[in-house]
C-alpha cells in the first residue's frame, strides 16, 4: 500500500496504517527514531512526555477518593455531633460508649450503602448495554452514522470521518445476544465461557468480540459517558466507605478515653476534630484537583471545618437545650 503521507513516513511507504503505540521500555527508541519535525526532543534535549506542568500533582483514583470522602466526611460531622450532645451530660463513660456504638453502626451502615450504590450503578450500566446492543442491532448504518457523527462532530472532526469510524466500530461490534429469560446457571457459564474469536484479516489487528469493543461501547462511552462498572468495586466501595467513616468518627472521641470529666474532654475534642476537618478539607481540595495556591486550600479546609461546626454545635445546642437537670 502506497503511503498517503511519504514526507513524515520513513521511507515512503508502510505496512499498515496502525502503527503500534510504544510501550514504556521502548520510549527512548520511539523518541530517537522520530523524525525532527515530529519530536522536539532533538531540538531540547528533552522529550514532551517529561515535561510537567506548574500544578500538575499525582491524583488518586476518582472512585477511591469519592468513596472515602463520603466515608470520612460522615465521620467527621455525625459522631462529632453525638459526642457534642452526649458531652452534655457530663459523663466520659457514656460518651465513649454512644460514641463507640454509633461509629460501629454507622460504618457498617455506610459501607452497605457504599456496596448497594456502587451495584445500582453495575445494574444501571449493564441495562444501558443491553438496550443500546439492541439499539444498534435493528438501527439502519444511516442512524448508526448519524449517533457517531453526533459525538464525533462536537470535538471538530468531520461526517466523512466520522462515517469512516462508524464503518470500522461496526466491524468490531459484538453479535446481539438472543432474547432468553436469565437464570443464575446461565449466568454462570455465561461468565466462564470463552467468547468467540472474530474473523478478520491482518489489517483488522488482533481483536475479539468484546464488550469493550464496537459501536455499542463507543456509544456507551462517549455518547452516555457510562462505563462498565467492574464487581470488585463493590466490596472496595464498602469497605473504603466503611472505614472512612469508622477512621473520621474515632478522632473526635480519643479525648474522652483519656479525660473522664466529659466537658473537659470535650474541648480538647473540640480542637482534635477542628484540626483533622480542616486537615482532611486541604488533602482533599489537593487530590481532588480542586484550586491549588493558598486561597484554594484555605477554602478547602475552612469550607470542611464549617460543615463539621454546623453539625456538632446544632447536637450540642438541642440537647442543651432539652436538659432539665
Amino acid at each position: 500500500m502506497v503511503c498517503q503521507n511519504p514526507e513524515n513516513c520513513c521511507g515512503g511507504s508502510c505496512l499498515s496504517n496502525k502503527l503500534p503505540k510504544p510501550t514504556s521500555s521502548d520510549e527512548e527508541t520511539y523518541a530517537e527514531s522520530s523524525s525532527p519535525g515530529k519530536c522536539d526532543k532533538h531540538a531540547r534535549g528533552v522529550c514532551c512526555r517529561e515535561l510537567k506542568g506548574d500544578d500538575e500533582r499525582n491524583l488518586i483514583d476518582p472512585d477511591f477518593v469519592k468513596d472515602a470522602i463520603i466515608g470520612l466526611s460522615d465521620g467527621l460531622a455525625v459522631p462529632p455531633a453525638l459526642v457534642a450532645g452526649l458531652a452534655g451530660l457530663g459523663d466520659s463513660k457514656l460518651v465513649i460508649l454512644g460514641g463507640l456504638s454509633e461509629i460501629v453502626a454507622g460504618a457498617i451502615s455506610m459501607g452497605l450503602g457504599g456496596y448497594l450504590a456502587a451495584e445500582a450503578e453495575m445494574n444501571h450500566f449493564k441495562y444501558l448495554r443491553r438496550v443500546t446492543r439492541q439499539r444498534v442491532a435493528r438501527s439502519c448504518a444511516g442512524e448508526m452514522e448519524r449517533e457517531v457523527h453526533d459525538v464525533l462532530g462536537s470535538v471538530g472532526l468531520s461526517e466523512e470521518i466520522s462515517n469512516e469510524v462508524t464503518t470500522s466500530l461496526t466491524k468490531l461490534e459484538p453479535p446481539a445476544p438472543a432474547q432468553a429469560p436469565s437464570s443464575f446457571l446461565r449466568s454462570l457459564i455465561e461468565k466462564f465461557a470463552k467468547k468467540p474469536t472474530q474473523l478478520h484479516t491482518p489489517e483488522e489487528g488482533d481483536l475479539r468480540w468484546s464488550d469493550e469493543f464496537g459501536l455499542t461501547a463507543f456509544l456507551l462511552k462517549y455518547g452516555e459517558g457510562v462505563e462498565e462498572v467492574p464487581t470488585s468495586k463493590l466490596i472496595k466501595s464498602a469497605i473504603t466507605v466503611g472505614m472512612g467513616y469508622a477512621i473520621g468518627g474515632m478522632w473526635p472521641l480519643l479525648p474522652f478515653f483519656f479525660i473522664s470529666e466529659a466537658h473537659e474532654a470535650f474541648k480538647i475534642s473540640i480542637l482534635v476534630t477542628s484540626f483533622v476537618l480542616f486537615t482532611f478539607g486541604i488533602l482533599k481540595q489537593y487530590y481532588t484537583g480542586g484550586t491549588g495556591g493558598f486561597g484554594g486550600y484555605l477554602y478547602g479546609g475552612i469550607s470542611m471545618l464549617v460543615v463539621g461546626a454546623l453539625a456538632a454545635g446544632s447536637a450540642y445546642g438541642l440537647v442543651k437545650a432539652f436538659d432539665t437537670r
